[in-house]
């Protein structure tokens, strides 16, 4: 464990350095009785050295230079899959030096942002529609849509035998918008508007709840800045 001596490293900067809090919130959360070393309910002033297991609320935790967190700006063609079997993975277009796996999925056929870690405990979390996990894309459609379209958008339509949830449409042409959701059901948006007689042509994610895509270039990545982390890891 980085940054430890023969003493260990105290347990509340042991749990900020995984970027989960500050040291003020850890000592509230082990006085809380949420913290564990190597199973044991711990206390304050606690030293953790290298082997000891720390859990938070039955999450493990590791320091933040152990975690990776990467946003990347999917072209398409690029599979979201870790099976090397598939000449199109995200991990052999990556390249990246360590095991980690895509949070999520985008179709082959979409672009733009998909968050990649080596951080398995935040994946369901952050996945689960009933978290209300904000995800929004830029998509345009093959022809010009109305009123009557944005308002069933908004209210919900039939996808996979339920009714998405509610959700927000922002226009920006008369082809094209930008829409927020809360949920991702498998082609939720290309079924939405297959069932208005609309073809999605073009599909992109701009934004995973605080992560913005931003001027990242199509095909490159960068890891996600400390801010970034805090607020993602503090939301789930």
């Amino acid at each position: 464990m980085s940054g430890t001596d023969n003493e260990g490293i105290r347990l509340n900067k042991y749990i900020a350095s995984s970027g989960l809090c500050s040291r003020r919130e850890a000592d509230s959360l082990i006085e809380k009785g949420k913290v564990t070393l190597n199973g044991v309910v711990a206390v304050q002033g606690t030293k953790v050295n290298e082997g000891d297991i720390v859990e938070v609320s039955g999450r493990k935790i590791r320091p933040d230079d152990d975690m990776i967190y990467i946003a990347f700006n999917k072209p398409l063609g690029v599979t979201c899959t870790t099976d090397k079997r598939d000449p199109s993975n995200i991990i052999d277009y990556i390249g990246f030096d360590e095991r980690i796996f895509p949070v999520g999925r985008l179709d082959k056929n979409s672009s733009g942002l998909i968050l990649l870690t080596n951080d398995g405990s935040i994946v369901n979390k952050l996945l689960r529609a009933e978290n209300g996990h904000e995800k929004e894309y830029l998509v345009t459609v093959n022809r010009p849509y109305d009123k009557e379209f944005i308002k069933s958008m908004e209210s919900g339509v039939p996808v996979l035998g339920q009714l998405t949830l509610p959700c927000k449409l922002k226009p920006s042409g008369d082809k094209t918008f930008k829409i927020i959701l809360h949920q991702g059901l498998n082609r939720q948006i290309r079924r939405m508007c297959e069932f208005l007689g609309y073809k999605v042509t073009r599909l992109k994610r701009i934004r995973f709840m605080n992560i913005m895509l931003g001027d990242l270039e199509t095909g490159k990545w960068r890891y996600l800045t400390s801010d970034e982390k805090k607020e993602l890891l503090k939301d789930i």
